[in-house]
């Protein structure tokens, strides 16, 4: 898409939904992955479906540089091209895809080593252990190259190329449910690997993904030699970056160490635990029906506001923020209000089994009431990061999470109410704290000052 700032205001909804509707694909395509993944598991026993579901959020905590990176390259190309600085844009793609390889290479040096002992922090049940153990020791193999996918879909939005992110997760979820169906479960003559297969169809698939992204990039030019930037220009460069991408990729940190201990706290549960975690896993796959896309908002958020930024224009970001918030908030919520019509044959899909199935309806009850409040989180929390104040996001995730989402759930799910129902009444409790907080912040702090524009308004020039 080539609007420039002033085509984008004279069609702020167009832009908004041309901007939104190939990501809001791109995130169904994400959901499918995900469903097929926890279906497939459901079929071959209730501790691999757990395991699934507490290997995401495992596989995540090694992600948070590839998000933050990501982040900052969103913010850092999408201000330049703003500005009209094309160099200068070019030259941040392949500062951040040299810095995604590296980080990559470097979290799987570091987090190899120590693989079972996360499984021991986490409290892996002992009849969930042999599954989680080749799980992350597979997974573990496959951040570098999901380093290289994350970053370089980042950079395609940043260029607001966001077909190319929607064709490369086409190929990862094709190529994932192939796996998962034929290694899974041996369909089509493949051997049947069991839990085993679904590992490798995860690490087959992301691996499609990045070299398609890849041979993309190779090809418009961006990562030709001439267009890498001169070592005495990445280190001016590089200090936005990290500004922008260190508050990020702590602030994933804290939000998926969260979610962590929320896994721990809900398998230490005194009864009923493995039911929990295979219901709390269950509903998550079905919530993602309206949490990724909202993801797609957020994304079209920090698009939006870092190009607004770039052209000088903190205003007019703004409203965009509010215009896109309220659009998603209209959209989601009467989508919710569908899919809770025909929750239970929905969920049934992936959770057959009717102790499960009852858990994650349960779940699900709590964390759509709290759609309005986290759509609000998630689309601010957006359109902060295009602007490169993710030190705000840090601060208001931190005391959010830690001091009040998992205190409050350990309070009403052990001591309380003795069940997981206390959890996830702990969840939408501080949604809508994390809510009130994150709009104050966005309506009435000073989050431009963040972006790469001089006080004076004038182009910071770095090119």
């Amino acid at each position: 898409m080539n609007m420039t700032t002033a085509d984008m205001t004279n069609s702020p909804y167009k832009t908004i939904w041309n901007l939104s509707w190939p990501q809001i694909l791109m995130m169904l395509f994400h959901l499918m992955i995900g469903l097929v993944d926890v279906w497939v598991a459901s079929k071959l026993g209730r501790e691999i479906q757990a395991s699934m579901g507490m290997i995401s959020q495992s596989l995540f905590f090694f992600l948070v540089i590839a998000m933050a990176t990501a982040n900052g390259s969103v913010a850092a190309i999408s201000q330049s091209i703003g500005a009209g600085m094309m160099l200068r844009a070019k030259r941040y793609v392949g500062l951040c895809f040299i810095i995604g390889a590296i980080l990559g290479l470097i979290i799987f040096t570091v987090g190899f080593p120590y693989r079972n002992g996360i499984l021991t922090i986490l409290q892996v049940p002992e009849e969930m252990r042999y599954v989680m153990e080749y799980f992350i020791e597979v997974f573990l193999y496959l951040v570098p190259i999901y380093y290289m996918l994350i970053i370089t879909n980042a950079v395609f939005r940043a260029q607001k190329k966001v077909m190319l992110p929607l064709y490369s997760m086409i190929i990862v979820t094709v190529t994932n449910t192939i796996g998962d169906l034929g290694l899974g479960m041996g369909m089509w003559g493949f051997p049947n690997l069991g839990y085993k297969g679904l590992a490798w169809a995860t690490f087959g698939s992301i691996t499609m993904g990045a070299i398609f992204n890849v041979i993309v990039l190779i090809r418009s030019g961006d990562l030709r030699r001439k267009c890498i930037a001169p070592l005495r220009w990445m280190k001016s460069a590089f200090p936005y970056l990290f500004k922008v991408a260190w508050p990020s990729g702590l602030m994933q940190l804290v939000w998926h160490s969260g979610y962590m201990v929320l896994y721990s706290i809900t398998a230490s549960l005194p009864e009923n635990n493995v039911i929990a975690l295979a219901g709390m896993t269950a509903g998550i796959r079905i919530e993602s029906i309206l949490f990724l896309p909202a993801f797609a908002f957020n994304m079209t958020a920090s698009i939006i506001i870092g190009h607004y930024l770039g052209d000088g224009k903190a205003d007019e970001a703004k409203k965009f923020g509010y215009r896109i918030l309220f659009l998603a908030i209209g959209f989601l919520s009467i989508t919710a209000l569908l899919l809770w019509q025909v929750i239970y044959p929905v969920t049934a899909i992936i959770a057959p089994e009717q102790v499960v199935l009852d858990e994650a309806v349960n779940y699900l009850y709590y964390n759509m009431l709290a759609i309005p409040f986290t759509l609000t989180s998630m689309i601010m929390a957006g359109a902060l990061n295009g602007a490169g104040a993710t030190l705000y996001n840090l601060f208001i995730f931190a005391i959010t999470v830690w001091g009040c989402r998992l205190p409050l759930a350990y309070f009403l799910g052990h001591e309380v109410l003795n069940s997981a129902t206390g959890i996830w009444m702990a969840m939408l409790i501080s949604q809508g704290v994390q809510a009130s907080i994150i709009f104050y912040t966005f309506s009435c702090r000073n989050w431009q000052k963040f972006s790469m524009i001089k006080k004076n308004n004038k182009r910071t020039s770095n090119e």
